[in-house]
């Protein structure tokens, strides 16, 4: 989350009036993330989440995300869903973005992870791959191995400035995955971004999945992949191969993993790494001077990025 494009009083009262969520209290912007402006907004009915879609994001994509949540939250997945308005329209215009008011869930995201977040995120996780089967709008992963080069091209001249050398570690990271990718494992829609602070929790329990603006159609079990890399690393950048025994063993109670997805998960752990940290370093050298946005490291990734590079196999990741 981040804020990009300031909304004015009175641009907010006209927004507003196209729903019925009460009159506004306060609109205050949220500094995390890097991808859209995101607004806490407080109505005399309720609390919820303003969103302004930026450039990086399709308009075309929209609405794959908001019926996706509509569709899960259907079915039981904890989720956002996209308030409604009048006309029954979840999307419309504010300060020239596209912009949708999400539900507001309870809860706090994990500061510091323990094993116990684990197997309830992989569970969770398996619950929304089955939920989604039968949702029929389409979204190809942009972000998945064919689009890991461009975004590489666009940041090696100036990799050298994050670390010494970076540009030609990750050009021979970049070739092996492109040639050994799998092609032929389980797909459907994976969430693609879950990341701690988009699954809260209200003490020991889940209590929702949030942020579905990557959610595409990919490998269900690259959707795993990216949960090593984001749930079970630690602080000192080290593989803490008990969090992902409890993460995959959380999943495949729900659903079992193939064998042939087990293989991959070395490989696929790789690549999701690959994914963040050019996604990140792109950022790094990117961002425009003063917005308010809260950058991310990618030299966390390239730490996971070697790990896996040098993973013997499944065993590796406790399975």
């Amino acid at each position: 989350m981040a804020v990009y494009t300031e909304v004015a009083d009175d641009q907010l009262d006209a927004f507003l009036a196209e729903y019925d969520i009460g009159e506004p209290q306060s609109c205050k912007g949220i500094a995390e993330g890097v991808e859209n402006s995101n607004y806490l907004l407080a109505t005399t009915r309720g609390t919820y989440f303003l969103t302004l879609y930026e450039k990086r994001v399709d308009p075309r994509d929209l609405p794959f995300f908001l019926g996706l949540m509509d569709h899960l939250a259907a079915r039981g997945i904890p989720c956002p869903t996209p308030v409604h308005g009048r006309d029954g329209r979840a999307l419309r215009t504010l300060a020239g973005r596209p912009a949708a008011i999400i539900t507001f869930l309870s809860g706090l995201w994990p500061r510091r992870i323990t094993v116990d977040h684990c197997a309830p995120v992989g569970a969770a996780m398996a619950r929304l791959h089955l939920a989604a089967a039968d949702f029929t709008l389409k979204r190809p992963n942009a972000l998945s191995v064919a689009g890991w080069r461009p975004l590489f091209d666009s940041t090696r001249m100036r990799a050298h400035e994050v670390a010494p050398g970076l540009a030609d570690e990750l050009a021979a990271d970049l070739a092996v995955l492109e040639r050994d990718w799998p092609r032929d494992l389980p797909a459907g829609v994976i969430h693609a971004d879950l990341f701690q602070d988009n699954v809260l929790f209200l003490h020991e329990t889940l209590s929702g999945v949030i942020d579905f603006y990557f959610a595409c159609n990919d490998l269900l079990a690259y959707d795993v992949a990216i949960c090593l890399n984001a749930w079970c690393f630690e602080a000192d950048r080290s593989f803490n191969v008990t969090k992902a025994r409890a993460l995959v063993s959380g999943y495949q109670q729900v659903r079992p993993l193939s064998a042939a997805e087990r293989h991959a998960l070395p490989l696929l752990a790789r690549g999701a790494a690959m994914r963040f940290l050019l996604t990140r370093l792109y950022d790094w050298l990117h961002t425009p001077p003063g917005a308010m946005v809260k950058r991310k490291d990618p030299l966390e990734y390239l730490a996971r990025l070697r790990f896996h590079r040098g993973a013997g196999g499944p065993d590796d990741y406790g399975l």
